[in-house]
């Protein structure tokens, strides 16, 4: 499962930032009630019956939104002997369950329908809470006895009460898309979400991490539909009716929540690996592109297999794109299905600077291994999947872009982490308590699991760390599996004992802020003192590289006490002393030292992470002292783009030597760069002086293919001559996307004209995944230009209709925190009206946003 909202800070402050409107701070969340739910340990589910095969028959009524469907199970004890079977199955029509009783000794491993239809049925007492089938069976079966139970039952998703959560936006498993055609420019699609436990949504099964069935799976759909699923496509049977019934065979097991459908009208581009196919499913209209977002999965697939030493284990590897997914994407076994985000054009894909596609498609194929191959017994242990499939970002990033792309998706993730940390709280890696197994999918489980990989990768070392990786993988294939199944294997491959880095980062929480100081007052000596702020204290291995005379020399410490002193041997004063040479540790720091040592740091110590923290303190330094603005214009051709555009953007172009010293480089790097968003960011630099000379380059902007230059073109433009950029933006306006579309936005709002309110309106409704809280943002900006009663109250009712699909605590606090100075606005512009009826317009509108801030607020559940 891959979380669509993991950046949220960072996408909403740039959502608001072209626009220039009121970027608040995010509250800090209430604290923490008294939580009953909190007191009950989390165990692994007891094993009563095993699953060991699934066959579902299915076919859906478009209209009632209903799934009527045909289940066999196929069933074993697990170790003492039943008469009793409980099955979960939500919100479901239960017609009959019935003991299917073949002709012979023993039940096929794959019952086939003659098989079944042949059988001998037994009606079966049961008892259905709408929750749980609980069965009484016909006797008493041992583990070594198998039975097949039958079910008729009606699915009824819409109607189910569940609730999601800010990770998984909905429960009900299975999702109806536009059934009825009456929703223009959005498809008719079916498609299911399992994860975490709603797969019950939509069949009869027992739905826990640690079952492992295989699965035969019938669909029967209009004919012009295509259908995927889990497996093998092993028959295609078309009907008298005008329909066909497709059926998927899975013959490996897999756990139930991993069980997939979709269907639509998908065009399907094929590609290979080693003879499986590799297919990608996608809308029509992005057909010519879909290589461009997925081409790289054969090659993913080549290196994760050599990396772990385990070669992609499945028949197939599908990858679909849906609408209105309800999370980010999800790693179903051989059919990984894709919130509509990742769907783009080339000329798009150009803008993605973090590279958000390439990561989640590495993230859903990693969990093949790390997740479907080998699953967590429990939602408690779900870092055994997720922290490795946001590992595995890094990997492929530090594989296929180089290492400063992933030593900087690294450091983004870690802060992301640290900033969720601060925002509700600490937490666990492992944890045995909490409200709901939804709670286990955030920035821990997640961010801070890769980082603490990471760390854990650096200690070990490479050829040790994927060693274990690939011995994990090999004694656990095709079995549920806890932290303590990883280290066993860590521990097997390298001789230690590691319990001390589990117990301390698997089963403990927070991170080190570490204080930093440095003596060099003995000759031959430098001293350096590391102090640990905090009641924790952390056992920390750690690099400390010791720079003089030209060369470097790493010393390797370990950091156990409060307070830890080191001396290094040296001939004179050190240029630079290096703490977290790798640049691995999750920290905070305080690093008290002068300029001169992150002016040596950046032209000499390589890693991304030294490289940044050079240029972000001489960018605090650069209008007043000569060294840093020398290393921040350096800074400006770094090798890496995204410490480019970290500088560009960094710059005080208001002072007169850092504005002479990069104008030359600016405009250069505007006509040349190679990397999109470095052009864009030297434009908005450039636009920000409001200098007429600059009109050719932002009108030649204009023609490039990155929407994020022809964006931060306009926005120059409009600067200078803004009726010049409204004329344009009103020529551009049907084909942008991206960057171009909120320069669009920006320039409307600039003008202020009612006449533009329906593209703010049409782009929120046309927007989808994360894209619609930008465009969230960006029709409330137009709202507080414009005084027509009608057109913001329905605007604020869009823009609540679309973030709170989301059931995002982060997206709903921003937005609330816009809402409530532009109602602010509303009332002194009420207040200071001319006219009665002007006062009592602005005033209805004031009170609609407040209310529906308001309605918000009950919305937003307490953390």
């Amino acid at each position: 499962m891959y979380l669509p909202t993991k950046n949220i800070p960072a996408l909403l402050m740039a959502g608001v930032a072209m626009l220039g409107i009121y970027a608040p701070a995010f509250a800090q969340s209430a604290a923490e009630k008294e939580d009953p739910q909190l007191s009950i340990y989390r165990a692994s589910p007891t094993k009563i019956n095993n699953v060991v095969h699934t066959k579902l028959d299915v076919r859906f009524d478009y209209a009632k939104r209903h799934l009527i469907g045909k289940a066999w199970l196929t069933l074993k004890p697990h170790f003492y002997p039943t008469d009793s079977l409980t099955l979960d199955a939500k919100g479901m029509d239960i017609r009959s369950v019935t003991l299917v009783q073949p002709a012979g000794a023993s039940v096929a491993k794959f019952p086939s329908d003659g098989l079944l239809k042949t059988a001998r049925s037994t009606p079966l007492q049961y008892v259905y809470d709408g929750k749980e089938i609980r069965v009484k069976l016909n006797k008493t079966y041992s583990s070594n006895d198998s039975y097949i139970v039958y079910i008729d039952y009606t699915a009824k998703p819409d109607e189910l009460k569940v609730e999601g959560s800010e990770a998984i936006t909905d429960a009900k498993g299975l999702y109806f898309i536009n059934p009825d055609g009456t929703e223009p420019n959005k498809p008719t699609q079916i498609w299911t979400q399992g994860e975490t436990e709603a797969s019950s949504a939509w069949f009869p099964t027992i739905d826990k991490t640690n079952q492992r069935t295989t699965s035969e799976i019938s669909m029967t759909v209009d004919k012009k539909y295509v259908t995927l699923s889990n497996g093998k496509l092993v028959s295609q049977k078309p009907n008298a009716n005008g329909t066909r019934t497709d059926t998927w065979r899975m013959e490996l097991p897999h756990a139930p929540y991993l069980f997939m459908m979709a269907v639509g009208d998908f065009a399907v581009i094929k590609d290979s690996w080693r003879g499986k196919e590799v297919n990608y499913y996608v809308e029509k209209e992005y057909a010519p592109h879909a290589k461009a977002i997925f081409g790289n999965t054969p090659e993913m697939m080549t290196f994760f297999s050599k990396l772990v030493g385990y070669d992609y284990p499945w028949v197939k590897y599908s990858q679909v794109v849906v609408r209105d997914y309800v999370s980010g994407a999800m790693e179903n076994t051989t059919a990984t299905v894709h919130g509509d985000f990742v769907q783009k054009t080339d000329r798009e894909l150009l803008d993605d600077d973090d590279r958000l596609g390439e990561s989640v498609i590495a993230h859903e194929l990693f969990h093949h291994w790390f997740g479907d191959l080998a699953t967590c017994e429990s939602w408690s242990n779900l870092t055994m999947n997720e922290s490795f499939a946001d590992y595995s970002e890094y990997l492929w990033f530090e594989h296929k872009f180089g290492k400063d792309a992933a030593d900087e998706h690294g450091y983004a993730a870690m802060h992301n982490y640290m900033e969720s940390a601060q925002y509700r709280g600490d937490r666990h890696l492992v944890r045995f308590h909490y409200h709901s197994q939804e709670d286990m999918f955030d920035a821990v489980t997640y961010q801070k699991g890769g980082r603490i990989l990471h760390m854990l990768r650096n200690y070990m070392g490479d050829d040790a760390f994927f060693k274990a990786m690939g011995l994990y993988l090999k004694t656990n294939a095709f079995k549920a599996t806890e932290a303590h199944h990883f280290r066993l294997a860590a521990e097997e491959v390298t001789g230690q004992d590691l319990n001390w880095f589990f117990n301390q980062w698997y089963f403990g929480q927070g991170y080190p802020t570490l204080d930093i100081s440095y003596d060099y007052s003995k000759p031959g000596s430098a001293g350096v003192t590391i102090e640990q702020k905090g009641e924790k204290i952390f056992d920390l291995p750690i690099a400390i590289d010791v720079y003089e005379g030209g060369k470097k020399t790493r010393h390797n410490v370990r950091i156990t006490e409060k307070t830890s002193n080191f001396s290094f041997p040296v001939s004179g004063k050190p240029d630079f002393v290096n703490v977290d040479g790798d640049k691995i540790l999750i920290l905070e720091k305080t690093d008290r030292r002068n300029l001169a040592t992150y002016v040596f740091q950046y032209k000499n110590a390589t890693t991304y992470r030294d490289r940044r923290e050079a240029i972000e303190e001489c960018l605090k330094q650069q209008t007043g002292n000569a060294d840093a603005r020398a290393i921040v214009i350096a800074a400006l051709r770094d090798k890496y783009e995204g410490l480019r555009a970290l500088t560009i953007s960094g710059l005080k172009m208001d002072n007169n030597d850092v504005k002479t010293a990069a104008i030359p480089v600016l405009t250069d790097l505007a006509k040349n760069d190679p990397a999109a968003p470095v052009r864009a960011a030297s434009l908005k630099q450039l636009s920000k002086l409001k200098d007429p000379q600059y009109a050719t380059l932002f009108e030649n902007a204009l023609k490039d293919r990155s929407y994020l230059v022809e964006g931060a073109g306009l926005v120059g433009l409009a600067d200078l001559d803004v009726k010049k950029a409204y004329a344009l933006a009103k020529t551009m306006e049907k084909s942008a996307r991206g960057g171009l579309g909120t320069a669009i936005a920006n320039v409307y709002a600039q003008n202020g004209s009612e006449a533009d309110v329906p593209y703010f309106a049409t782009n929120l409704a046309n927007s989808t995944g994360q894209d619609k809280i930008g465009a969230a943002i960006l029709y409330l900006g137009i709202l507080g230009q414009i005084d027509n009663t009608a057109l913001v109250n329905k605007g604020v009712t869009d823009v609540y209709d679309a973030i709170t699909q989301f059931n995002n605590s982060w997206v709903n606090n921003y937005i609330i925190n816009l809402m409530q100075p532009l109602a602010k606005k509303k009332q002194e512009k009420a207040a200071a009206a001319t006219t009665g009826e002007l006062r009592n317009e602005l005033s209805k509108q004031a009170t609609h946003i407040l209310q529906t801030v308001q309605k918000i607020k009950e919305q937003t559940k307490e953390e």
